[in-house]
């Protein structure tokens, strides 16, 4: 299961606000067919997966600007891509909590 981190960034509108895009990029998102998860963060998107399915969707997130008429983007990929054990977006979290904890416990 990988854990994908993607930011998907129009060049070139002629606007400091890219909110329309990245509403336009959470539709593709959501309506994916594929089974992954996703949590919209304010500077990017992690997307959670078989990373065959999580590339397929970040490629059709990917084309969005360009079907809206933006003629550059530019897209960053960060991959997590685990596989000694299971790894979920959930239990990343807990870990680091669970660390937390602990530390204040000592």
């Amino acid at each position: 299961m990988a854990i994908v981190q993607a930011t998907i960034i129009p060049v070139g509108t002629g606007d400091t606000s890219v909110s329309e895009y990245v509403a336009a990029i959470q539709d593709v998102l959501s309506s994916a067919p594929e089974p992954v998860k996703h949590q919209m963060t304010p500077m990017s998107t992690i997307i959670e997966g078989e990373l065959d399915d999580v590339l397929a969707v970040i490629r059709r997130m990917h084309e969005v600007p360009f079907q809206k008429g933006v003629r550059r983007v530019s897209t960053s990929i960060t991959i997590d891509d685990r596989r000694d054990k299971p790894s979920t977006m959930e239990q990343k979290m807990r870990s680091v909590e669970d660390k937390r904890q602990m530390d204040r416990h000592r």
